[in-house]
């Protein structure tokens, strides 16, 4: 009797394990299936962002000497025009004041041969002198001449570095850091500039695109010029989360791929009249995208082979089939806007596609289901439950 027992119990616990694996493997053939619909899709892509002024001017010496007056400091706003510094000038102006003394006496050595030529062309008329002679005092009087263009080229040149010895700046912008005070020996050799000025009326912030991207829009576009002139205007997220009150134009796009990175970058140019953004910030650029009647699914509902995406779909007995969709560059990390593969009124899977196959069969689910499913499985492994377990 207690055999027949063992065996009765044994064959009650084959049929509820068999009844348990069944239950398990229907669970396990659920998947979330959405009804695709057309929506309006306002979905932003962010980029990270440098920023640099229209002009970061390096503000170098000409002439070597030492710094004897700063005339700015720091963060202050200048005029092109403006002196900004002051080099020791005693040995430039010494040098002006010897060219011109140069000058004067190369002058008067040429009045002198002048009258001496004078007299000699009288005497060669009356052939008291030779032809050499009078030639002879020709030339000398022209290499005087050719001696006072180079002393008057010397001059100029002299009283130029008289002139580079205040600094000024070559156009309107912001001062930025000096590394060098009163006291300071400086000449164009130096490692680091003066100064940079940055002309900061308008602002350009580079970012990058990947190969891929630029190419996936450039194809949808018609090249990129035309990419260009329909990218609508951008928004220039800051470094503190704020979004800055003006929206730029994407202007230019870099011909040269990063062999590196595989990146190309792009340069997007905004009005910067109260002077907020500053040459050397960081941000991040939102490209938005607007869309009616789109087709948006969740990022999670593809997968990719080969740098190409592909969605599972719905058909009738409720097999799937696997299919190519083509999507926008521009998504918000979550969602992607589908440009061909897809229309309304067709089923994707939308969750668990990675253990989907060809016409394999689904027990179609809606996605509060499945999450009211996933709750209770982690509750009862929570409990210490086995799944489907009461």
């Amino acid at each position: 009797m207690k055999k027949i027992a063992l065996c009765l119990l044994s064959i009650m616990l084959l049929t509820s394990c068999g009844n348990e694996s069944s239950k398990m493997s229907e669970g396990n053939n659920e998947f979330a299936v959405v009804t695709l619909q057309g929506a309006t899709a306002d979905l932003q892509t962010s980029y990270p962002a440098t920023i640099k002024g229209m002009q970061d001017i390096e503000i170098r010496p000409k002439v070597a000497g030492y710094l004897t007056k700063l005339l700015v400091d720091e963060g202050a706003t200048v005029r092109k025009g403006q002196p900004l510094f002051l080099i020791d000038s005693e040995q430039y102006q010494a040098a002006v004041k010897n060219a011109e003394a140069q000058i004067r006496v190369i002058k008067a050595n040429i009045a002198s041969q002048a009258l001496t030529v004078q007299n000699k062309r009288m005497l060669f008329e009356q052939k008291i002198i030779s032809n050499y002679d009078m030639q002879m005092a020709e030339n000398t009087l022209e290499s005087l001449k050719a001696q006072l263009a180079s002393a008057e080229a010397g001059l100029m040149s002299a009283r130029d570095n008289l002139r580079w010895c205040t600094v000024t700046s070559p156009s309107n912008g912001v001062v930025g850091n000096i590394p060098y005070r009163v006291g300071s020996l400086v000449s164009a050799s130096n490692a680091e500039p003066l100064t940079t000025v940055s002309n900061i009326d308008q602002m350009y912030v580079y970012f990058s695109m990947t190969e891929k991207q630029l190419l996936t829009l450039t194809r949808t576009q018609g090249g990129v010029s035309t990419a260009l002139g329909n990218m609508p205007a951008v928004t220039l997220k800051l470094a503190d989360g704020s979004e800055f009150s003006k929206s730029g134009v994407v202007s230019t796009v870099s011909g040269v791929i990063d062999p590196n990175t595989g990146a190309v970058q792009m340069r997007a140019t905004f009005d910067n009249a109260g002077h907020v953004l500053r040459s050397g910030g960081t941000g991040s650029i939102l490209i938005p995208t607007h869309a009616e009647n789109a087709i948006i699914i969740p990022q999670k509902a593809t997968y990719e082979i080969q740098n190409k995406k592909f969605v599972y779909v719905l058909g009738a007995g409720n097999k799937v089939q696997s299919r190519e969709i083509e999507v926008l560059v521009q998504n918000d990390g979550q969602n992607y806007v589908v440009s061909s593969g897809l229309k309304a009124g067709e089923k994707i899977v939308v969750d668990g596609v990675n253990k989907l196959k060809n016409d394999m069969v689904i027990t179609p689910i809606t996605p509060q289901q499945a999450a009211a499913a996933e709750k209770k499985a982690k509750q009862a492994l929570k409990d210490g439950k086995m799944p489907g377990q009461d």
